[in-house]
């Protein structure tokens, strides 16, 4: 097995090519000194987890879930140290740190041992969507908890028959006695149940109106799995899923027996404050990606340098040497791209950037990691295949990162259409003045080229997996020609 390592300079290198140094209160040793920590920690207290997490996996034990060994001991150090507050406000206990920062936290977590980031990860878009949405009560009651790491949060919105069609819910929410109830049963929710914390924040979508009011008849609910007196909340997991990977992240399927509930936001306004807490997901799963990519690369460079082929290693021969560079300038733009949104979320400055960036991030950083760990497989050769580089843990774990928080398919339909045409198209506006700051003339004209085609489509959704593609394309030179203009 070949140790992991955080990938901290490229972060670094990262932070300077978005312009993070523009951001008010920004400080590069800072950065560097948070990055560098949390990369010794997750080195040294979290990464030996991964395999064996892997090989244990979850169980359920009297109706609760139980973590693999040494997971709630590392987590304990983790919320000791102060890192579920990272980027929460500093009177809520928080540490107030800007978005770059926390995203860099996520990769390296996440290349360390995606499994327990999954269930550590939703706390931030938990506390954003809170922060956004709660009233003062709300927000002085919960962010305190979440900042210090007493309660982990879970993002509870999807249901058998109702994916990516949220028009589909069924979990009710009910008025009684001043407050809510709520009604049904949730799927795939990641961190559904664990004993690294006694206590969990559930993010409950749930039908406020009529079913033919479709999505306008739905809000979103903070229901905890415990009140305030210590009892417990009749929110039950009912099992937990059998997995190709990710066996150390609990992925439930949960029950909500008229639990007790607190309206986030206004009744029919569920979408909006869903979308502000997924969007965040979306960032983070792109990190995800990004650090399967990076991890798959160290392990592939790694071992092409010292196996030996014809009397030299095999990093020297065409074929290794042109997957070997693939992966690390896959992972070098994903990244560049995604903390270029940060810096610009982080700002508020370019709004309409962020949004036409999201998605693309999130197919970029997740078709990187999956195609990275394929190619390390390959280069690996029968070792590969085998556990013992545990290249095909990366492969397994990664693949889940197209299909959740929106399946690459559907990111690639939103931007060919809702991010292109009417009210939206501001956001293709403001990719393409970005682009073309960074671009050259010939790359900018193929993406628009592509872009017009598809305006003038009566179909468009036939054209979206191309307009992704091209604008990932032209993304990844934006971000390369600006990182070799500046030198960095």
């Amino acid at each position: 097995m070949i140790p992991f390592r955080a990938p901290v300079d490229d972060i670094l290198a990262a932070f300077r090519a978005a312009g993070a140094a523009h951001l008010p209160g920004w400080d590069d040793g800072l950065a560097a000194e948070v990055v560098g920590h949390f990369a010794r920690f997750a080195e040294t207290a979290i990464a030996p987890l991964d395999g064996p997490g892997d090989r244990e996996g979850c169980r359920m034990e009297g109706g609760r879930v139980r973590m693999p060994a040494g997971f709630v001991a590392a987590y304990a150090d983790y919320a000791a140290q102060g890192w579920p507050g990272l980027g929460l406000p500093e009177a809520s206990g928080g540490q107030g740190l800007p978005a770059p920062i926390l995203g860099a936290v996520t990769e390296v977590f996440a290349g360390a041992c995606h499994s327990l980031q999954m269930v550590c990860g939703l706390v931030p878009g938990a506390a954003r969507t809170i922060l956004r949405f709660g009233t003062p009560e709300q927000q002085a009651l919960w962010l305190p908890r979440l900042a210090s790491g007493e309660w982990l949060a879970t993002m509870a919105l999807t249901e058998a028959g109702a994916g990516s069609d949220l028009s589909g819910i069924r979990t009710r929410a009910f008025p009684v006695d001043g407050g809510w109830r709520i009604e049904g049963e949730k799927i795939f929710i990641s961190g559904g149940d664990q004993d690294m914390t006694d206590r969990i924040l559930h993010l409950v979508l749930a039908r406020t109106g009529l079913p033919e009011e479709g999505t306008r008849g739905l809000g979103l609910f903070l229901v905890p799995s415990h009140d305030e007196a210590g009892g417990r909340a009749p929110v039950r997991v009912l099992r937990i899923e059998e997995k190709l990977g990710l066996h150390a992240s609990p992925t439930c399927q949960m029950a909500f027996d008229a639990a007790p509930a607190t309206l986030l936001g206004e009744p029919g306004g569920g979408l909006a404050a869903m979308f502000t807490m997924m969007n965040h997901a979306r960032l983070d799963v792109a990190l995800q990606g990004i650090a399967h990519a990076a991890r798959a690369h160290d392990i592939a460079a790694t071992y092409a340098a010292g196996r030996r082929q014809g009397g030299r290693a095999i990093a020297d021969h065409a074929d290794v040497r042109r997957k070997l560079t693939t992966m690390r300038e896959a992972a070098r733009d994903a990244r560049q791209l995604v903390h270029t949104a940060l810096v610009a979320l982080e700002s508020g400055e370019n709004p309409d950037l962020v949004d036409f960036l999201t998605p693309v991030c999130k197919v970029m950083g997740t078709e990187a990691g999956i195609r990275a760990a394929d190619m390390a497989i390959q280069v690996l050769g029968g070792y590969g295949y085998l556990r013992e580089y545990r290249v095909e843990q990366i492969w397994r774990d990664a693949r889940i990162t197209a299909i959740y928080e929106g399946t690459n398919g559907i990111h690639a339909l939103t931007l060919a259409t809702r991010l292109l045409r009417g009210r939206g198209s501001r956001a293709a506006e403001a990719f393409d003045g970005w682009a073309a700051q960074r671009a050259s003339a010939g790359e900018l004209a193929q993406w628009r080229e592509v872009r017009d085609r598809v305006l003038a489509a009566e179909a468009p959704e036939e054209l979206a997996e191309d307009f992704m593609h091209a604008t990932i394309r032209l993304a990844a030179a934006a971000v390369a020609g600006f990182s070799r203009g500046t030198g960095t």
